[in-house]
């Protein structure tokens, strides 16, 4: 059974995300992204202008007049959701955890994609690969995905000492980006559009991140909260690392604990930055207290421009 809290958040997102898809996302997301290739749909008469290289000359002979071949782009893609579901996706200080936003980018994701086709397949994450949904099409089925992420409860690390609560899900103790992109590579054997929703705060994926894009078009999401950046001067303060279980006491009102946190923040943020353009790849970033809708539109875009420049 589906607690009734679930279905009431799978409802508000689906009313929600799928108007969105249809009315913000439609134009740019088929626009965005080219097919698997050219298939071959029927041979005409050859007309002036047409260039020499369709001609089928098979067809040609037979008939005793010119024909070329005509062929059309194979639109249909797979589109690959992995979604980080660590401890560190309940964190979050403005509109909502970052593992409600992660559902609500996938919601609009998965919708978008339906709307033009494709099939849609889930992974879920944690320390190690918790769930996988092969790609499928349909409604129903982007429920199940939706339905996934927001049921989602992993059994909190032995070390930690934070309690569940019905509205925020028991995520997964650690952070493993290696293992959800060495799965992604197994799971999507033909090429995909794979976005990876994660806050990124993990190390030892880069290798894995550079095996993953040479094989699909992989786009980062990268979930943000803009108390990551700064802290807040509030005094003496004891924060708790979500993943570890890790507790420590910061005198938030000295000027240089605050700088140094600042300081060692942005270098993690450019750091990862720098990661993604050396890999050639299309990154976004959304906060947990902004539109999740804008940074998507705005990617599909700049995608879409540069598909039409080629």
């Amino acid at each position: 059974m589906i607690p009734r809290e679930i279905l009431a958040a799978l409802r508000t997102i689906e009313i929600h995300t799928a108007r969105l898809a249809n009315e913000q996302l439609s134009g740019t997301y088929k626009s965005s992204f080219k097919g698997q290739g050219l298939a071959f749909r029927e041979v005409r008469p050859y007309q002036p202008g047409d260039d020499i290289r369709t001609i089928d000359w098979n067809v040609s002979a037979r008939m005793n007049d010119t024909f070329v071949k005509v062929f059309t782009e194979e639109r249909e893609m797979t589109v690959m959701i992995a979604v980080d579901l660590s401890a560190s996706e309940r964190f979050g200080t403005q509109r909502a955890p970052k593992a409600r936003v992660a559902s609500e980018v996938a919601a609009l994701l998965a919708f978008s994609a339906i709307r033009n086709n494709d099939r849609v397949g889930l992974i879920l994450s944690t320390s190690k690969v918790e769930r996988i949904v092969p790609p499928k099409k349909g409604e129903k089925h982007v429920m199940r995905v939706i339905r996934e992420i927001l049921g989602f409860e992993a059994p909190p690390a032995a070390s930690a000492q934070t309690t569940a609560t019905k509205r925020v899900p028991r995520l997964g103790a650690a952070t493993d980006l290696k293992t959800m992109l060495e799965a992604l590579a197994h799971v999507a054997r033909r090429r995909s559009v794979s976005f990876i929703i994660s806050d990124f705060f993990a190390s030892g994926y880069e290798r894995a991140l550079s095996l993953a894009s040479a094989k699909h078009d992989v786009i980062p999401v990268v979930l943000t909260d803009r108390r990551e950046l700064d802290l807040p001067d509030v005094g003496l303060a004891t924060f708790e690392d979500l993943e570890s279980g890790e507790m420590v006491c910061v005198d938030t009102s000295d000027k240089r604990v605050r700088a140094h946190y600042h300081s060692e923040m942005t270098k993690i943020r450019e750091t990862r930055r720098q990661l993604f353009f050396k890999l050639g790849l299309d990154s976004v970033e959304v906060e947990t207290g902004g539109s999740f809708v804008k940074p998507l539109r705005d990617l599909f875009a700049r995608r879409s421009r540069r598909v039409r420049t080629r």
